[in-house]
């Protein structure tokens, strides 16, 4: 090949950006993104929807925000490569995502998350047999529309973000492993968690069938809103993990009983990795009771956290000064003497009535005689008489503060899980791991509501956010299963990836893994770049 045909072969040739985005391009093509969203929503658009749902997704693990300017990032990137076919920029146009997007609602934005959890369990062997399920909010601005049917509704409600005054929606989510979603969708801002639990219990009896796992093999962890009578009754063949609420009687009293009887199990820290010596990892201790709700026994684990009872003793520091506050106030304003010996001490009691575990009232009544009322006699003294003064003295009560410190440290985990099955035991410190994975969950709210990815709405169709939550949904299965395949890389080699600052780590995130490929591109070979320019002709 001569220089000329070198330039000229060069001159056909295009440079594109690629970054991570082929890595997670493969990760979509593994779950069958395009093929599983096209099989589900039939339409006759030119551009099927599931390519459409790539770019997205791709759009959106790329750092910027989804729907903004889509067609000016396929500009930038070999669609070929990353979308499986070569596609002028304009086939991302807004009116086309529009398409895309009201059809994708018709054919219901939570049966395509549920089709594509299916086919990443199955690509991936992912353990299903037990599942974490939370909620959150996202706020949002302005009117939106009420007359949409199946849409979420978009009003006030509890905002877990504490922004009560906005509007909002509910995004759920059911994950496995500690975070690869299966299920979930959006839901209306006023949306109960209560109820929500009960409609995801109905949707797990499918997944499991689905997925050829007994339901008595499964375990559902959730938050405290799960206990409920409607709920409980669901969940009489699955097993569950739950933190008991502090609305239940029971509960103060479980607590106040391990405290009081000081009669431990010691868990020991439950960090998977070390901690840095500014940060030591907490500590905890179980103690194992029963309760019994709505005639039904369940295991009752109280867990103390020495963390939670370092962060109770602030809190309690500035209850104490608000406690001594009060009874200073309170004893204040006390008649301080009685003519009755009698009333006198009835209002010692009610002095001492007023102790409330952080301070102790201790009142007595002391006797002291006084001139009688009226002119002194003329000859003698005047006549004395007695009169009764309470005294008080405020006392802080020290084994009381450490006592409440102590409960306050403490919550309590409700469970249907046996301690013994056949030959297996499921102890409390199992228990209480399989709890601790909701943090999982938890984390993945933290992308769904990245400033980056999802600062401002300017969907005004209840629909379109419905869909556009399913992309994030789907982008989130996509980042956790690179993060998946990466840390078990690690567990089955032994051999550390490369983590931040130039130095090995043991839990590697796909965020950093996004970093290491800065600066990449790619050139698509010169005979499909001329085939892609005739396409686009």
């Amino acid at each position: 090949m001569d220089n000329n045909e070198i330039f000229e072969l060069m001159s056909k040739m295009t440079v594109s950006e690629a970054w991570h985005l082929p890595v997670a391009a493969a990760y979509c093509n593994a779950i069958n993104l395009r093929g599983v969203i096209n099989e589900i929503v039939r339409c006759n658009m030119k551009v099927p929807p599931g390519d459409i749902v790539q770019a997205l997704v791709l759009d959106t693990l790329s750092g910027r925000s989804p729907l903004y300017h889509l067609q000016e990032f396929m500009e930038d990137i070999d669609t070929g490569l990353l979308v499986g076919r070569d596609y002028p920029p304009e086939a991302f146009s807004d009116t086309n995502i529009d398409r895309a997007m009201d059809a994708i609602f018709k054919a219901g934005p939570s049966r395509i998350i549920t089709e594509l959890g299916y086919s990443a369990a199955k690509a991936f062997s992912i353990n299903c047999s037990t599942g974490s399920y939370d909620t959150t909010s996202t706020n949002v601005w302005g009117d939106y529309r009420r007359d949409e049917e199946d849409a979420p509704k978009i009003v006030h409600g509890h905002s877990k973000d504490g922004h009560p005054e906005l509007k909002q929606f509910m995004t759920d989510l059911l994950c496995v492993e500690r975070g690869v979603p299966m299920l979930g969708g959006s839901l209306d801002g006023n949306a109960s968690d209560k109820k929500n639990n009960n409609v995801m219990l109905s949707k797990v009896s499918s997944f499991l069938a689905r997925h050829g796992i007994k339901e008595e093999a499964f375990t559902y962890i959730a938050d405290s809103a799960l206990v409920t009578p409607d709920n409980l009754a669901k969940l009489s063949k699955i097993r569950f993990v739950t933190r008991l609420p502090g609305t239940y009687k029971a509960c103060g009293k479980l607590i106040a009983k391990a405290v009081s009887e000081n009669s431990w199990e010691e868990l020991g820290r439950l960090a998977e990795l070390p901690s840095p010596a500014s940060r030591p990892a907490s500590s905890y201790r179980a103690r194992e009771e029963t309760v019994e709700i709505d005639n039904v026994e369940y295991r009752a684990i109280v867990i103390h956290s020495d963390s939670h009872g370092k962060r109770v003793l602030k809190r309690m520091e500035k209850e104490k000064s608000k406690s001594r506050d009060g009874l200073e106030k309170k004893l204040s304003k006390a008649q301080p003497e009685y003519y009755c010996e009698a009333d006198a001490r009835v209002a010692a009691a009610r002095l001492e009535a007023l102790s409330d575990g952080m301070h102790d009232v201790r009142a007595s009544v002391r006797e002291k005689s006084v001139p009688s009322k009226g002119r002194p006699p003329k000859n003698g003294e005047r006549k004395m008489v007695p009169r009764f003064v309470v005294e008080t003295e405020l006392t802080e009560n020290s084994a009381g503060i450490q006592r409440m410190a102590e409960e306050a440290g403490c919550f309590v985990l409700l469970t249907n899980i046996p301690l013994e099955d056949g030959k297996k035991r499921h102890p409390a410190a199992e228990i209480f791991k399989s709890y601790k994975g909701q943090y999982g969950v938890e984390s993945n709210f933290g992308f769904l509501k990245d400033p980056l990815i999802v600062n401002d709405l300017f969907l005004k169709k209840p629909s379109r956010i419905d869909v556009l939550g399913m992309v994030l949904i789907i982008s989130l299965l996509v980042w956790r299963l690179m993060e998946r395949n990466m840390r078990n890389y690690i567990a089955n080699t032994g051999r550390q990836l490369p983590g931040w600052n130039k130095g090995k780590t043991a839990r590697p995130t796909a965020y950093m893994m996004k970093t290491k490929f800065h600066g990449i591109k790619v050139v698509p070979h010169w005979r499909r770049a001329e085939a892609s320019r005739k396409n686009a002709r």
